[in-house]
C-alpha cells in the first residue's frame, strides 16, 4: 500500500511541476493527459479525480482526452 504525500512533498511537486511548465519553449494550447502526469508530478488517478469533479477542465478529441494548458498552470500555480 502506498502512502499519500506529505503537505512539504506536495509543495515541492507544485513548485517541481510550475519550473517544469516555464521551460517550454511556447505555451501548447492542450496537452494529453499522459503530458499532463509528467508535467506537473501529479499523479494519473489524481488528474482523473480533478477531471470527474470538474476541477478540471478536459476535451475530447476522438477517443483522447486533452487538458488546456492554462487549467495545468492554474492548477499548479494555487
Amino acid at each position: 500500500m502506498t502512502r499519500s504525500p506529505t503537505i512539504e512533498e506536495r509543495r515541492q511537486a507544485r513548485q517541481e511541476a510550475l519550473a517544469a511548465l516555464e521551460t517550454l519553449p511556447t505555451e501548447p494550447i492542450s496537452v494529453r493527459v499522459s503530458t499532463a502526469v509528467k508535467l506537473t508530478g501529479i499523479p494519473r488517478s489524481t488528474l482523473y479525480e480533478l477531471i470527474k469533479s470538474g476541477e478540471i477542465e478536459t476535451v475530447k478529441i476522438g477517443r483522447s482526452t486533452f487538458i488546456p494548458y492554462r487549467c495545468l498552470r492554474r492548477l499548479v500555480e494555487g
